[in-house]
């Protein structure tokens, strides 16, 4: 699967997950909506839950922007819109927070649930943190992964918001 980000460039460059990916070739990085192919679009404020229903894309798209920009930019992209569901950030600055990921972790979630875990581990390789991403979240991507279609997902998502009151907010 080809992984797409459309970049903002609005984040500190040093600690941007996905200029690093580009330098690797291993993502390809558009600096505008028209420019981003259309492909599975991972947005958290996207109706329907990533689910392997969706596997059979070609691209898988995300956005690289700060949290403040990010509600408006993401509907300009066209594509599939899909929600990651519950998982739990590895990256050194929210390490441990609910739906705080990197755009890495976020595309290799993606990838996990859509049936590619060594193009998860490829990417996550990049990184010191990598491998802790997928241990830390080992059981719900196996059942993520595991589902039929994205209510399936959001069924196994409450089960571990039930665990975890304030993730949801």
């Amino acid at each position: 699967m080809d992984l797409h980000v459309r970049y903002e460039g609005d984040d500190d460059p040093d600690k941007c997950t996905v200029r690093k990916l580009e330098r690797f070739s291993l993502a390809e990085l558009h600096r505008s909506d028209r420019a981003t192919p259309y492909g599975v679009v991972l947005n958290p404020h996207a109706d329907v839950a990533l689910s392997p229903a969706d596997a059979d894309a070609s691209r898988l798209v995300a956005l690289d922007c700060s949290w403040e920009t990010a509600g408006e930019a993401m509907f300009s992209i066209a594509g599939e819109h899909r929600a990651l569901p519950f998982l739990v950030a590895a990256n050194p600055v929210n390490y441990g927070n609910a739906f705080q990921l990197t755009t890495v972790e976020a595309l290799a979630a993606a990838l996990v649930i859509l049936g590619d875990r060594e193009h998860a581990e490829a990417i996550l390789a990049k990184f010191t943190w990598g491998e802790t991403f997928l241990e830390l979240n080992a059981e719900p991507l196996a059942r993520y992964a595991d589902c039929e279609d994205s209510s399936d997902v959001v069924a196994v998502q409450d089960d571990y918001l039930v665990d975890e009151p304030d993730a949801a907010e």
